[in-house]
């Protein structure tokens, strides 16, 4: 018998293991395609089921015309931590007093002025004269207790992190209060030398805002 020509014999002759081999690895294959063909069928028929639950629960549906207005695409707004500052709006009631001893904290000369032990008497003769620039303002006019104590936490808080130093905060010359007394005045004082990142104030010159207001610099 003549032997098949040269180009008809396979090009490599496999072992009977690497047939056994081959078949599993196709079986094992063919499994796996008809799971994930079972799973997609599933998924379809759940979505199915949602779908006509949903449209026996709202009814007939009549979709609106196009108007042909674009769709907006409106960036996300940032997540505020609102707990985390109703945390800290907290603990800031407990940590500033309004009983604290605040003329163990202030030096006076020609007007009211605090400063750290670490800050030297030269930086509140700077704070008077303008030498660095009001970055930021409050205004506690008209506030109660409570909310200007918030305020002022708040606007110390977000002037730290967004860097500036010069801050000026108005606590009135308490013209409106009963006793024609600056209520806020006092309080303002205890709070600032209360906080951390405040390391001197003075009362502002006249142009400033004079009696009514004060000078902070933070550190």
């Amino acid at each position: 018998m003549t032997p098949p020509p040269e180009r008809l014999r396979p090009a490599r002759l496999r072992s009977l293991g690497e047939l056994a081999h081959l078949r599993e690895t196709m079986k094992h294959r063919e499994h796996e395609a008809a799971e994930r063909a079972a799973r997609e069928r599933a998924e379809q028929a759940a979505a199915e089921r949602q779908r006509r639950q949903f449209a026996d629960a709202v009814g007939p549906v009549t979709p609106l015309p196009p108007d042909g207005r674009a769709a907006r695409s409106l960036p996300l707004p940032e997540p505020a931590p609102r707990q985390r500052l109703l945390d800290e709006q907290a603990a800031l009631r407990e940590a500033w007093s309004d009983e604290i001893d605040i003329e163990t904290l202030l030096w006076t000369d020609d007007g009211l002025s605090f400063r750290r032990a670490r800050v030297g008497p030269e930086v509140v003769t700077r704070l008077r004269r303008g030498h660095w620039a009001i970055q930021a303002e409050l205004d506690l006019h008209g506030l109660r207790r409570e909310e200007a104590r918030d305020q002022l936490a708040a606007f110390v808080r977000n002037a730290a992190m967004r860097g500036h130093r010069c801050l000026r905060v108005v606590h009135g010359k308490g013209h409106g209060s009963p006793g024609r007394q600056p209520v806020l005045k006092g309080k303002a004082q205890r709070w600032l030398a209360q906080c951390a990142d405040v390391i001197a104030f003075a009362q502002a010159s006249g142009p400033q805002g004079g009696a009514g207001a004060l000078i902070v610099l933070l550190g």
